[in-house]
């Protein structure tokens, strides 16, 4: 197999754990796997690298690094050409415009012939039986219709959150008849299967391509058992107690200011949250905004109300970080369209959540049934400073026999069990379609080898 991977590890993305399992899956199964991906500096200039990610990529995989990397994210003005450096606004309005030409798709476009030279490449070297294709960047989809043209080569689609629908505002993306529109369509027409994270993804694609609609599947992320504490948790509330964020910090400014607003609201209301801490571990930014921008500003501005930021955590220290907190945080962007990888995680530890996401969001079809769960109230100052009090007073008068039910409500979602089983029904498409095209061959060959009528005839 090949697999367009681009964030396959050691990317410091959030997508690097699915790309990783998925790959691990194909070997467990006795497939060759090539990763396709690009450079690890590629990634220092962008979200940054995490070299634990890589301790648990089974050794057999193959990974080819393309050196492409995204030229707006570059940091030293040394390298500027006069044009850059003078108007650096137009500059990236010119970039985007010239990114577009090949493949629809900004910062990414312009790699379309790179990634289709690369697995033709690693196809001329040892002939895939199957591409799969993990979008973003949408420009891997190029590649794998370059193989399918040239070789034939069947392939698959892990769009995750999908490309014609807006995730975050729960719109369509762009019409059918648009550049992309016409890309998808062309791609869907042809492949052997389609993996989205929720259902609400699944049904836009349902609706939007019926034809195609027995293969789309959804594919959740789940999570890595080595990520959860995995024991039961004790509190010290004369200590302090911790509730703690880990993940990317993608949402807005204003997003998190309510956040912490309520957090500073229930400090000051609940006595079990007077001397408590509010630990946010994770990416701020990319490229030369990281971690220089307005949400450091204002974690920096809110240190006084006991919040401290960490900086990213490397895989390996997950499970460590979980069990030094007594509850989590989960705050998110989008809607009913947004799953998101960190709520299977979450749910993991065992201890209570506070949601500060909108209230139909798929997380909350996720939490249903958590005991821990403090529910979700929307993005709403005056409720979530009661769901920090009430998370609070769960984590110091829960009892084990709760905290182990919590635990055991995200069994059903680690990532093995998730993608051992969409991999094997994947490996099952292939077979199926190797035999009806050796059927087919061999209907043709004997008809070929059959003598005509006239043939066979006395006249």
């Amino acid at each position: 197999m090949i697999y367009l991977a681009i964030g396959f590890p050691p990317a410091a993305k959030s997508c690097a754990y699915r790309m990783r399992e998925t790959a691990n899956q194909f070997v467990n199964q006795g497939w060759d796997v090539t990763v396709v991906t690009i450079a690890q500096e590629s990634w220092e200039r962008d979200s940054g690298v995490d070299l634990t990610l890589l301790e648990q990529v089974d050794p057999k995989v193959n990974i080819v690094e393309l050196p492409l990397a995204r030229e707006d994210l570059e940091t030293d003005i040394r390298l500027y050409d006069e044009a850059r450096a003078l108007n650096p606004n137009s500059w990236v309005a010119a970039l985007r415009r010239r990114q577009m030409k090949p493949f629809p798709e900004p910062n990414f476009g312009d790699w379309r012939e790179d990634l289709e030279q690369a697995v033709l490449r690693v196809h001329r070297q040892r002939p895939a039986d199957l591409l799969l294709a993990s979008c973003v960047p949408y420009v891997n989809l190029a590649a794998a219709w370059k193989l399918w043209e040239e070789a034939k080569v069947p392939y698959a689609v892990d769009f995750r959150d999908g490309w014609s629908i807006d995730v975050i505002d729960g719109v369509e993306a762009f019409s059918r008849d648009s550049d992309e529109g016409r890309w998808e369509q062309k791609i869907l027409d042809n492949a052997l299967s389609l993996w989205v994270v929720n259902d609400p993804i699944a049904e836009h694609y349902r609706k939007r391509y019926p034809d195609f609609a027995d293969r789309v599947h959804v594919v959740r992320n789940g999570y890595d058992a080595d990520s959860s504490p995995g024991r039961v948790h004790r509190t010290d509330p004369e200590a302090g107690l911790v509730f703690g964020y880990l993940g990317t910090v993608n949402f807005t400014a204003q997003h998190l200011e309510t956040v912490l607003a309520a957090w500073k609201a229930a400090r000051e209301k609940e006595p079990l949250l007077a001397n408590a801490r509010f630990e946010v571990r994770g990416h701020i930014g990319n490229g030369s905004g990281r971690e220089a921008n307005r949400h450091a500003e204002i974690l920096k501005q809110a240190e006084a109300d006991g919040v401290f930021f960490g900086g990213p955590a490397a895989k390996a220290e997950v499970a460590s970080v979980y069990a030094g907190w007594d509850a989590m945080v989960l705050i998110l962007i989008g809607g009913r369209y947004v799953t998101s990888g960190k709520v299977y995680e979450y749910m993991a530890t065992g201890l209570p959540i506070v949601s500060a996401h909108v209230v139909e969001h798929d997380a909350s079809n996720v939490l249903k049934g958590h005991p821990l769960w403090t529910g979700a109230v929307g993005i709403d100052e005056e409720k979530l400073t009661e769901s920090f009090v009430r998370a609070a007073h769960m984590a110091v008068e829960t009892s084990d026999e709760v905290h182990a039910e919590a635990m055991a409500h995200a069994d059903q979602f680690t990532r093995e069990a998730l993608m051992s089983v969409a991999v094997k029904n994947l490996v099952d498409d292939v077979t199926a379609l190797r035999a009806a095209r050796e059927n087919a061959a061999a209907d043709v060959s004997s008809r070929t080898d059959s003598p005509s009528v006239a043939e066979g005839s006395s006249l």
